[in-house]
């Protein structure tokens, strides 16, 4: 049996170079830095995720999704992107993708549709809608699947099991730039 400790990925820490780049971007679009009221939206047909800082797009990046990408996420293990607001629920910097800013997938209105179809169960459903309420990370273990998030890897394809990956370098700004609560919606 591995020790625990083994099983964990090494931390990982930003390069100086991410805040450079993201100062620099601040700059150029003419917002204070280090960014105030940020939010990501992510444009699945586009391959591509914004970094706003209030009423102001900051950089966009290259992404990719789910090996699934034009539909959206209904269950565990369907390899599709989900589609609706959410917002950063973990932070997790031992990821085996670099680093990993986990969001609040399944929100209300995927426990909703989990309900209504018989995926979930009633206590499911209020403990989802409970995190919701509390910005919380909603439970990840239930039928409509979880840890879905915007992690490192590459982008050279649609390869994730449903989450939205970008390059280590553009994983490492974002993470500089978003702290729990984020808000991040998430477009077909």
């Amino acid at each position: 049996m591995l020790a625990e400790s083994a099983a964990l990925p090494p931390q990982t820490t930003p390069a100086p170079e991410a805040g450079e780049r993201l100062w620099a971007a601040a700059v150029q679009s003419g917002v204070p830095f280090p960014l105030r009221a940020v939010s990501l939206r992510v444009y699945k047909s586009l391959r591509r995720l914004e970094l706003w800082s209030g009423q102001t797009c900051v950089r966009t990046y290259t992404v990719a999704l789910g090996a699934e990408p034009e539909q959206d996420k209904l269950r565990e293990g369907d390899h599709r992107t989900p589609v609706g607001r959410f917002y950063v629920c973990t932070r997790n910097d031992r990821s085996r993708f670099h680093l990993f800013l986990g969001l609040s997938y399944p929100n209300e209105e995927d426990a909703e549709r989990g309900l209504r179809d018989g995926l979930i169960s009633r206590r499911q459903y209020r403990a989802i809608r409970q995190a919701q309420r509390q910005q919380v990370r909603p439970p990840w273990n239930t039928p409509l699947g979880g840890e879905v998030g915007i992690h490192g890897g590459g982008t050279g394809s649609d390869w994730t099991w449903g989450c939205v990956a970008l390059s280590n370098d553009d994983i490492e700004e974002l993470w500089l730039a978003c702290p729990l609560k984020t808000p991040v919606t998430i477009y077909p």
